[in-house]
């Protein structure tokens, strides 16, 4: 999703059009090619997937705006967060959804790059929320005296405001300059979303400056927030160690265990794929990693977060009717 391969292409700048390039006005995302069988077991598979993944980031959301008791800036950032992955599935789920039952499998050139458009602000805004989440964790763990003079409520409005702003600003130039190069055929792409690297591959012409941009662009959106993310909670690992009550360190790791969960996932599997060794992987590698981080991640954040947080346990079963009396 993130970084970028640099494509060796011959050195003639995007700007130099031929006009007799005929245009593409669609695309076909390849996809998975299976046998139907498959094809249909993927099908409910995938859909089983999406429903769950909107079905219990849907539930977090509902338990955040109803319950009183998480109008905190941890939960309102979480609340934002989950809002943020339904929107995130849903920005390439259902096109998939979609192909596994057709036979063209194709998009338009206007639906590919707004759903690149779209899938990379959101992801661009999730590492922006994660920072966030950690440097919240930060002061609530290592500065406890100061977080409600720190964290306040204008300053936690702040930073939901600039982790969507910046999501959907991140991105916005490299996509309006992509959709303006020329696409001479053919017209596949090797993947199950559109993605920057199988587009570029489509390009009549070399586009070296944007390509830097993109790569340049990736690599600090990860790297700062990844930096950010390690510097904050090492900090976080220090504090608590010196905290002299057992029980005072294992409400600091439960605090903080769902959130380093979630970021390994996000991460890790980010990291697998485009800072591994050797950029060159397989069509296929690309697809699994994509759908590692675009369904297997918002799948798992909702578990993650209510399994470990008992007030989030708790507002939820107030949500769903289940809560018992005592």
């Amino acid at each position: 999703m993130f970084l970028l391969n640099l494509q060796s292409t011959d050195p003639m700048n995007v700007s130099k059009q031929d006009s007799s390039f005929a245009s593409v006005s669609e695309f076909v995302l390849l996809g998975f090619s299976f046998e139907w069988q498959i094809q249909c077991l993927l099908f409910s598979l995938f859909t089983t997937t999406y429903v769950m993944t909107v079905t219990g980031n849907s539930a977090i959301l509902c338990a955040v705006w109803c319950d009183q008791r998480l109008h905190t800036p941890m939960y309102i950032f979480l609340g934002n967060f989950s809002f943020l992955e339904i929107w995130y599935v849903s920005s390439t789920v259902p096109k998939m959804l979609v192909n596994f039952l057709s036979e063209t499998k194709t998009i338009s050139f206007a639906g590919c790059f707004l759903q690149f458009y779209f899938f990379f602000s959101l992801g661009i805004s999730e590492s922006f929320f994660l920072a966030a989440m950690a440097f919240d964790r930060y002061l609530a763990i290592c500065r406890p005296l100061h977080y409600t003079n720190i964290m306040t409520g204008y300053l936690c409005a702040k930073l939901v405001t600039v982790c969507w702003v910046c999501g959907f600003l991140w991105f916005l130039i490299p996509v309006v300059l992509m959709s303006q190069m020329p696409f001479c055929g053919p017209n596949i792409i090797d993947h199950v979303v559109c993605d920057p690297g199988p587009l570029f591959v489509l390009v009549c012409t070399s586009a070296p400056r944007i390509q830097l941009l993109c790569f340049i662009l990736n690599s600090l959106v990860i790297f700062v927030h990844f930096f950010i993310i390690l510097g904050s909670y090492t900090l976080v690992l220090v504090a608590v160690f010196r905290v002299p009550s057992a029980t005072g360190r294992r409400k600091a790791f439960s605090t903080c265990g769902s959130h380093l969960a979630v970021v390994s996932l996000f991460y890790g599997s980010l990291m697998v794929m485009y800072v591994s060794p050797g950029l060159g992987h397989s069509a296929g590698r690309q697809k699994v990693a994509t759908l590692f981080y675009a369904m297997v991640t918002p799948l798992f954040n909702p578990l993650i977060y209510s399994l470990r947080n008992k007030d989030m346990k708790a507002a939820l079963r107030k949500v769903l009717g289940l809560s018992c009396a005592r």
